[in-house]
């Protein structure tokens, strides 16, 4: 009887009655006069934020990005280049150690150890070996053809020659000697004395005179030539250019060059030194004016700007945003509040969950669905 009184559904008010509409109309007058000031003040807060932003903090950042990059080009890549010089000492050192190690001591085991062994074994061994091996060679292959030779052959060849060969050729040779002088000899000698007489008395001044009329022909051809194309050039270039060029030499490019030279050098001396040192001096009088005045400016700057937002940021700003945080809570709170005990006077107290949800649920505020039914039933439970 119990659960069936308590599973009874009691009438839910809709709340959009007019009193309702009452409660809420000075509910939201006391919510734009105090949230609309906050909202205000928060954009005015957020305009400020972003023109701190754009006109301090990326003018800021900006700055701090050149510096690093000054930085690193004139800090650390000489650092860097430094510790590359370093590395390839290191390199050199490490080199000339592994040579230390490596390489000369079995250099000098290779140059006085080995080398001298392998010429001792070369000439005390090898060579004495070889000498031997070789007396063997000729002993075994040489000798033996070198007395054939000396003992058989030549004698032979000796003996042919001197009574048999020698004996037929002289009998050849002095009937070719007879055939020549009786037979070829005064025919020869008379187409001789013929061609010798044709030779000195007629080719032989017909030669001369071809010969000195090639000459005179040649010499005056030269003459000629010389006369045409070299004298001309020749003293030209003696007696015009060479003295023009000596000349302009000596007498206008040497005293033109010597005052050129004379005025570069004075130039140089007298002006360009004095105008580097000045601008040099000018540069380094205005690096030092430079940093005097960013070193004043940075001054300035911490003295009227950021110390005095740091002192307002701390000891304005920072409490004024507290205590809007603390009137903002207890504002909302306060509303809160006042809507709960608005609504629970004029409509009561919300309304409860049934006992046979509250029984399904076990008192849980999730779907009654998605629990499993009760293992004893209710006609059970009342008998």
């Amino acid at each position: 009887m119990d659960l069936e009184k308590h599973g009874r559904h009691e009438p839910e008010p809709d709340g959009r009655g007019c009193v309702f509409a009452v409660v809420r109309i000075p509910v939201r007058i006391l919510a734009v006069v105090i949230v609309l000031p906050l909202r205000m003040a928060w954009d005015l807060l957020v305009l400020g934020a972003r023109g701190v932003h754009r006109r301090a903090l990326r003018p800021a950042g900006d700055a701090v990005a050149w510096l690093f990059a000054r930085l690193y080009r004139y800090v650390l890549t000489p650092l860097g280049h430094g510790l590359a010089w370093l590395a390839r000492g290191t390199g050199l050192v490490l080199k000339w150690l592994a040579l230390a190690v490596f390489y000369w001591p079995w250099a000098a085991l290779g140059r006085y150890v080995l080398v001298p062994v392998g010429a001792a074994l070369w000439r005390r061994v090898l060579v004495p070996l070889g000498l031997a091996l070789g007396w063997l060679a000729k002993a075994l292959f040489v000798w033996p053809w070198v007395a054939l030779w000396r003992y058989v052959l030549v004698p032979g060849a000796a003996a042919l020659y001197r009574y048999l060969l020698r004996p037929v050729g002289g009998a050849v040779a002095w009937t070719l000697t007879a055939a020549y002088r009786y037979l070829l000899v005064p025919p020869a000698l008379g187409v001789a004395w013929l061609a010798r007489g044709l030779y000195r008395y007629v080719l032989t001044p017909a030669g001369h005179a071809l010969a000195w009329l090639a000459r005179s022909a040649g010499v005056a051809s030269g003459w000629l030539a010389k006369a045409v194309f070299v004298w001309p050039w020749v003293a030209l270039w003696r007696y015009v250019a060479v003295p023009a060029a000596v000349g302009t030499y000596r007498y206008l490019l040497t005293p033109l060059g010597h005052g050129l030279a004379w005025v570069a050098r004075g130039l140089y001396r007298y002006v360009l030194t004095p105008l580097g040192h000045f601008v040099a001096a000018a540069w380094h009088l205005a690096g030092r004016v430079s940093r005097a005045i960013g070193r004043g400016l940075l001054r300035l700057w911490r003295g009227l700007v950021a110390r005095p937002a740091a002192w307002v940021h701390r000891h304005v700003l920072t409490p004024a945003g507290h205590l809007v945080r603390e009137v903002w809570r207890s504002s909302r709170l306060a509303v809160r509040e006042a809507r709960a005990s608005v609504r629970q006077a004029l409509f009561g107290p919300p309304p409860r969950e049934p006992a046979r949800s509250r029984a399904r649920t076990l008192g849980r505020t999730t779907a009654a669905g998605n629990t499993p039914a009760p293992e004893i039933s209710l006609h059970e439970r009342q008998g």
